[in-house]
């Protein structure tokens, strides 16, 4: 499922990320990558996202969230 189909206070790790070497280098530079845990903080039409991952909040908008694909956790 897309970054963008969590719901607020669900949790997921993030398990492929598509897009040009330009968005990869900079998602990844603020420490999104295969096999980092996310919880979903705000998912609301029309802003961006907000989640929490790697001790930090970062917000995304909603088509670079669509590049990233995450599996729900229970944990």
């Amino acid at each position: 499922m897309n970054l963008t189909e969590l719901e607020n206070g669900q949790k997921a790790v993030i398990v492929k990320i598509e897009g040009d070497r330009r968005y990869l280098s900079r998602i990844t530079s603020i420490g999104l990558n295969v096999g980092c845990k996310v919880e979903m903080l705000q998912n609301v039409k029309k802003k961006p996202l907000l989640i929490y991952g790697r001790d930090t909040m970062i917000a995304l908008n909603k088509e670079e969230s669509n590049r990233i694909q995450v599996e729900v956790t229970t944990a």
